[in-house]
């Protein structure tokens, strides 16, 4: 369902103190919302940056926290079969919320309409430019999945891991690792140290016979790996000794390692760069829609963005908001230096392929978790 002009026609707009454009709905707001997202840090961040404020301006409003992000797509298909959507506003990744839009399970946005201007005029669109990969996607952050490891169980004599087939490497390297229960970056990292170029991993891995490569690779290591689901299960695991190293978002291990001070550190190596955002349900009811748009025009402006940046490492998705990244609220380093997209981290990256997921998913899921199950 895209955000008819017929919507847009019969909204009223008014202009918050802060200068930020809210949408006010012909439809009186509802006054509850439900947001899905990942919960730990990242869910902690979205709470500090924008919705305790949003809240302070509209104190009769309540919201509640779903952390289902990473079941999105199958919560919300089973929602719209049985005509029962609970959800108001989901947090995905951007291949998520491709397949999403696709199968008409997430709503149309009009960027420039519904959502706020940078401070000097640019529109929403350009504002945000390529990241809007999607037309039901509203881009939150840039961030990416890579490697942690225990400092103090990389052994004698050795280097600290910096090279993503390190993670292949179980004699200089021995210990547990932790990957994440899906084929996603496992997949193409397990392509890369098999001697696939980087600019032919996707290109392998859309055959049978290049998916087969990949789970081979896997399966070298397999014995070791525990699997994790959960964004918070790698951190908790490095902290509690339980592995040597393990995948998951750069802003997790950043908690990990400058807010707990636990002995942890960075492996930027072919780190995996990813967006995340907002889709909006289809079908919502008029007030609930109206309430979704008014708080979506806060949250995504350009100050939100850049706060949330006060209390997660992951990069402000709005070109506007970056030069006003500046210090951790609590810490009080400067955060720049730990963003993935800082050039000392960023030095081989691996570029995400949203549509190939969005097309391959479903299929390569399916083998992945029967290999598993072997």
């Amino acid at each position: 369902m895209k955000f008819s002009k017929t919507l847009m026609a019969t909204t009223a707009l008014t202009v918050a103190a802060a200068g930020t454009v809210y949408a006010a709905a012909h439809a009186e707001m509802a006054d509850s919302m439900t947001l899905v997202s990942w919960g730990g840090a990242y869910q902690a961040s979205q709470q500090k940056a924008y919705v305790e404020p949003y809240l302070e301006n509209n104190s009769d409003v309540s919201i509640s926290w779903d952390e289902s992000s990473a079941e999105a797509v199958a919560k919300l298909r089973a929602m719209n079969e049985a005509g029962n959507v609970t959800w108001d506003l989901v947090d995905v990744v951007a291949a998520d919320a491709i397949r999403l839009c696709d199968e008409g399970l997430a709503m149309e946005i009009d960027h420039d309409e519904s959502l706020a201007a940078a401070p000097d005029g640019t529109e929403a669109s350009d504002d945000f430019g390529d990241l809007i990969v999607s037309d039901c996607f509203i881009p939150q952050i840039v961030y990416s999945t890579t490697f942690g490891y225990r400092t103090d169980m990389v052994p004698e004599g050795a280097e600290a891991p910096n090279d993503i087939c390190d993670v292949w490497d179980l004699e200089t390297y021995p210990g547990k690792r932790a990957l994440e229960k899906r084929p996603i970056n496992n997949m193409e990292w397990a392509l890369l140290c098999d001697g696939v170029a980087k600019e032919e991993v996707y290109d392998v891995l859309a055959t049978e016979e290049g998916q087969d490569q990949a789970l081979a690779k896997l399966g070298e290591i397999k014995d070791e790996v525990i699997w994790w689901s959960a964004g918070a299960d790698t951190p908790q695991l490095l902290a509690d000794g339980e592995i040597f190293m393990g995948s998951t978002y750069n802003g997790r291990l950043f908690s990990v390692i400058e807010e707990q001070d636990q002995p942890v550190g960075m492996m930027w190596d072919a780190q995996v760069f990813d967006l995340d955002g907002w889709i909006v349900p289809a079908d919502l009811p008029e007030d609930r829609l109206a309430r979704v748009m008014d708080f979506l025009s806060f949250a995504t402006d350009t100050q939100r963005l850049a706060d949330q940046a006060k209390y997660i490492s992951y990069g402000p998705a709005r070109e506007s908001s970056a030069p006003l990244v500046g210090q951790h609220a609590e810490l009080g380093i400067e955060m720049a230096p730990h963003m993935p997209t800082d050039p000392n981290n960023a030095q081989n990256t691996f570029l995400y392929n949203y549509e190939f997921w969005a097309d391959y998913r479903d299929d390569i899921d399916a083998k992945f978790q029967a290999w598993l199950a072997q």
